[in-house]
């Protein structure tokens, strides 16, 4: 899969994990997999009835965003899954923007999806965790309209006596996976800080993109 259609396929489908990347505003105490239904279905809400988020307004997403996911997302560590072996090699300074320039590029590649919403629903699976687990798996199906499922799998981990997600598998392709043969790639032609200055231009270039949607 070249780069270009990695990042059309992960648009496309990444309006349908909105559900679980805008609020998990639920107790601390909640099992993963009650935390991910009730969120899921909490967040399609606001989807359904605010336009402005469906038009990817991004000043307001990001608040949703900032106020909701950033303190239940694992962000560090989906980095430094997405950036593989080269993070050890990164400074203290170059991962902190690098987790910076990769949760930005999340949120704006959400913003530019939203406007593909169009009435789906989440339908999950049985959910199964062993006594004394530390990380498990959430599995649900998107059901759209005239179209195929998309298989949606959430893994979370319990640090600090609450569920975090640290990855999403969309339709078999994990994130963080998806992400790492293309830093791969940026870190062998630049090394780490070339991978910075990409993740800075592609989040640029959303901006701009989100923009010039909004001035229309």
């Amino acid at each position: 899969m070249t780069e270009a259609d990695s990042q059309t396929m992960m648009k496309k489908l990444f309006v349908t994990l909105i559900a679980a990347l805008l609020s998990f505003s639920a107790v601390a105490g909640d099992a993963p997999d009650v935390l991910i239904k009730r969120v899921s279905e909490e967040v399609l809400e606001i989807v359904r009835q605010d336009k402005d988020v469906r038009n990817g307004d991004i000043q307001k997403i990001a608040a949703l965003v900032d106020a909701k996911v950033l303190p239940h997302f694992n962000f560090q560590r989906m980095t430094a899954l997405a950036v593989g072996r080269d993070w050890r090699s990164a400074s203290t300074a170059q991962k902190t923007r690098l987790q910076a320039e990769f949760k930005m590029l999340l949120v704006r590649t959400y913003a530019n999806a939203l406007t593909s919403y169009s009435n789906q629903r989440i339908v999950f699976r049985p959910f199964r965790m062993r006594d004394g687990e530390t990380e498990v798996l959430v599995r649900s199906e998107v059901v759209q309209p005239g179209a195929q499922p998309v298989q949606i799998d959430y893994w979370l981990e319990l640090a600090d006596g609450q569920w975090k997600v640290f990855d999403v598998v969309v339709a078999g392709i994990s994130l963080v996976t998806n992400y790492r043969e293309q830093f791969a790639r940026e870190v062998r032609d630049g090394g780490i800080d070339g991978l910075i200055a990409s993740l800075a231009a592609k989040n640029k270039s959303l901006e701009v993109t989100a923009n010039n949607r909004a001035a229309r």
